[in-house]
Formats: structure tokens, C-alpha cells, sequence
């Protein structure tokens, strides 16, 4: 009987990882940077993405309702709005590649502004 040796040692043995999605979502820190942008007090009152494709590009089209409110929430949207679009975004795995502000309307208490978002994989 004859031996044979692969010379696969342990070390170079591929295993198995888990399959899964491993880009994260670039939702949370998204808000988080928006939060930061608007001041305090703001809340996000809703956010929802869905995927987004073209011939070349993969993303997530985000949907964001956010409330300022505060003695100064009027001037707090104003800066908020001012630049937003040029504003430079840290997302881990992608980039903003447009954000605007769709809607908006203010009360006695506080503004909110209705925001899209066009975010794309880098890769």
C-alpha cells in the first residue's frame, strides 16, 4: 500500500465561514451624522431604506422624517439645510451620492424635514 502525502497541513486547510451579508448597513450611521448635523433636541421619526440598482451601481434609497425642535429649531433647520448636499458623509463600504430635503413644515414647537437619500456600495 502506498501513502500519499498533499502536504496539507493544518495551517493551509481552508474552513468553512459563516455565508451571510457582510456589508453593514449604512443607515445607522447615516442618522447618527444627521442627528449630529441637526443639534439637539432632534429625533428621527422614521427611516426606511430599499434597495436601489443601476447598470453599474448597487445601493439603498433611504427615506428620513426628522423633528427639530428647541427655542432655536428655526434657526437650527436653516444651518441644517444650508450645504447639505455638499456635506461630506462617513459610511463605512459606501458614499452618499445625493441627499435632499423633499418636504418640510414648522409649528410653534418644531420643524421637521422629510429627507431622501441615494447611498452606493464602494467598492
Amino acid at each position: 500500500m502506498t501513502s500519499l502525502d498533499h502536504g496539507f497541513g493544518a495551517a493551509n486547510l481552508i474552513r468553512n465561514k459563516g455565508i451571510g451579508n457582510r456589508r453593514t448597513s449604512p443607515l445607522p450611521p447615516l442618522l447618527a451624522q444627521l442627528l449630529a448635523r441637526a443639534g439637539q433636541p432632534a429625533i428621527v421619526e422614521r427611516a426606511v431604506s430599499r434597495p436601489w440598482a443601476s447598470a453599474l451601481f448597487e445601493g439603498q434609497r433611504h427615506m428620513i422624517r426628522l423633528r427639530l425642535s428647541g427655542d432655536d429649531f428655526p434657526e437650527r433647520g436653516t444651518a441644517f439645510m444650508a450645504g447639505l448636499a455638499d456635506a461630506e458623509w462617513v459610511l463605512p463600504g459606501h458614499f452618499v451620492a445625493d441627499i435632499s430635503v423633499d418636504d418640510g413644515d414648522a409649528d410653534i414647537e418644531s420643524v421637521w424635514l422629510e429627507l431622501s437619500a441615494l447611498t452606493i456600495e464602494d467598492w
